[in-house]
């Protein structure tokens, strides 16, 4: 399932939007002001942010500016009860990609949320990656012929990388990112352990290492 991680400071309404999101199929993560928010980032590797921007400590404006200063291009949504412009105009210099105005329509929000993560190659449906494997994005489980491969969440994820950029070349930076949160040492042998792991269940053409650049998914 999709991991969201959302900063909101009124508590009420961030357990209202968890529980409607949990019941979506997301997994969420809540932070209450800007540091922990920071603090779980570091932490954690999330598909969407949900933020509020008038929040304690680091205000979702400025927290959002630190996030995609140091590269962190993850989609983002405000749920704001800002109403004047130079504010929404503020969020999307900020780098947000979406908001909306509280009091927040919850289905609005969820067809918000999928949209965003549609353009960002995140996929709700079951695809059929052979005659054999298919991948299911909502539970994070890779099946053959029926049957849980229980991969481990880095070979999942990893596959999931090359599924998202089918056709076009994955560099060992985007690897890394996806991998690997800002706190962890990465490692070039853990990266061929999962590729091979792939390997081992869609044959071994399916991943074409380019020399000194990447790899590309083949299926």
């Amino acid at each position: 399932m999709y991991k969201i991680l959302l900063l909101e400071d009124d508590e009420l309404f961030a357990q209202t939007l968890e529980d409607f999101l949990l019941d979506e199929g997301f997994s969420v993560d809540i932070a209450y002001d800007g540091d922990e928010c920071l603090d779980l980032n570091y932490e954690n590797n999330y598909d969407l942010y949900i933020f509020d921007i008038n929040v304690p400590k680091i205000n979702g404006l400025d927290l959002l500016d630190q996030l995609r200063a140091s590269g962190d291009e993850t989609p983002s949504i405000f749920l704001t009860s800002y109403k004047d412009k130079d504010t929404l105009h503020k969020a999307f210099l900020k780098g947000c990609d979406d908001y909306l105005k509280k009091p927040v329509d919850l289905d609005e929000l969820i067809l918000r949320i999928k949209a965003l993560l549609k353009r960002n190659k995140k996929h709700f449906e079951t695809i059929k990656i052979s005659d054999t494997i298919t991948f299911d994005p909502r539970l994070k489980r890779v099946y053959e012929n029926g049957v849980d491969l229980n991969l481990s969440i880095k070979v999942y994820e990893l596959l999931e990388l090359f599924i998202e950029n089918r056709g076009e070349i994955v560099s060992k930076e985007m690897i890394i990112s996806k991998l690997w949160n800002i706190h962890e040492n990465y490692s070039e042998g853990s990266i061929r352990v999962y590729i091979n792991t792939i390997k081992k269940f869609l044959g071994k053409e399916s991943i074409i290492n380019i020399k000194a650049i990447g790899y590309k998914i083949e299926f």
